[in-house]
């Protein structure tokens, strides 16, 4: 059995170093990204198509003149063009995006850590019911079943909670079909 406060602390441990990490190669390679851009999104003007501009200039700078290079118009022209230009100043934190992934992996891979431990473990949990029987005979299998009083069929641990609404559920499909496949009636 696991230990849970050790694998835990050897968990958080892990993602810790990890961060450092990956914020130690972020800063080597701070010059590679920029979290900071002007977007100039200009629509067609006379025989000229529709084009979006993209520069990493600074908030006071961010407008067609210091964005739209080069300039698709003539001179004359240039003043018309950009009032039709829609520019928008964006900004971005690529460490808050690489910390939000870097969790969302680790809890996936702790999900699926655990799903593959409850996977390993299991068949040793579970106690082996010699009257269960694939599901297309469960009528026969529940008649076969000796008929057990509510409180002793009632679970107290988890697994045996689990294995009573499994057991539930079953019945239903069963009735289900039963309704759809026997008697040909739609089910409400």
């Amino acid at each position: 059995m696991l230990s849970g406060r050790g694998e835990f602390g050897t968990f958080i441990a892990a993602t810790v170093v990890t961060l450092y990490l990956l914020d130690a190669s972020c800063l080597a390679h701070a010059k590679s990204f920029e979290d900071v851009r002007c977007k100039c999104i200009c629509p067609p003007y006379r025989n000229i198509t529709g084009h979006i501009y993209n520069r990493n200039v600074s908030q006071k700078d961010c407008n067609c003149l210091h964005v739209v290079e080069p300039m698709p118009v003539p001179g004359h022209d240039v003043e018309a063009y950009c009032l039709l230009c829609e520019c928008k100043y964006e900004e971005r934190s690529s460490n808050t995006i690489k910390v939000t992934i870097i969790i969302y992996l680790s809890v996936v891979g702790a999900l699926l850590l655990y799903m593959l431990f409850l996977l390993l473990v299991d068949p040793l949990i579970r106690k082996h019911d010699p009257y269960t029987q694939p599901l297309h005979n469960e009528e026969d299998a529940e008649e076969m079943r000796p008929q057990v009083d509510s409180a002793q069929a009632r679970g107290n641990t988890v697994l045996e909670r689990v294995e009573g609404a499994q057991q539930r559920w079953k019945k239903q499909v069963q009735e289900q079909r039963k309704t759809v496949f026997d008697r040909h009636k739609m089910l409400s």
